[in-house]
């Protein structure tokens, strides 16, 4: 399991479950995004910024499932940016219990984009900075 400088814990809610008692596969996606805007509010990477300013959309998604998670379970989500392009970054997730078990695993792309334009833009080199000082990076992902 890879390491994460950063882990946004996950409070199961019983509105989570599904009819068989473990949290619902859609909702693994929920804690998985949680964590990556937790992670980019963590980094300063939007402050001063409104909403509609340069953001980040959500342009593919893998999710590996390997165990249930139930109500009571003490989650925590690992979130970390693996590559940076021109325009699009990689990140990384691990959906895991306090005790280390791993309940999914997931890599995301994500294209920083400018909504009031309606295009993608180039990611800000202050991002980019900020990525690589967090992740303990000296050269570009």
């Amino acid at each position: 399991m890879p390491e994460f400088h950063y882990y946004h814990p996950i409070e199961v809610r019983y509105g989570d479950l599904d009819p068989q008692g473990h949290v619902n596969n859609a909702k693994y996606l929920t804690y998985m995004e949680q964590a990556r805007v937790s992670y980019i509010r963590h980094l300063g990477l939007r402050e001063g910024q409104a909403f509609l300013d340069v953001g980040m959309v959500l342009a593919d998604l893998q999710v590996t499932f390997h165990a249930p998670i139930f109500f009571g379970d003490a989650v925590r989500v690992g979130v970390r940016f693996t590559r940076l392009g021109n325009k699009s970054l990689d990140s990384e997730c691990s959906i895991e219990g306090q005790d280390g078990r791993e309940f999914a695993s997931g890599k995301a792309v994500l294209v920083t984009y400018d909504l009031r334009a309606g295009q993608t833009v180039t990611i800000p080199e202050v991002w980019r900075e900020k990525i690589m000082e967090f992740e303990g990076l000296s050269e570009a992902l």
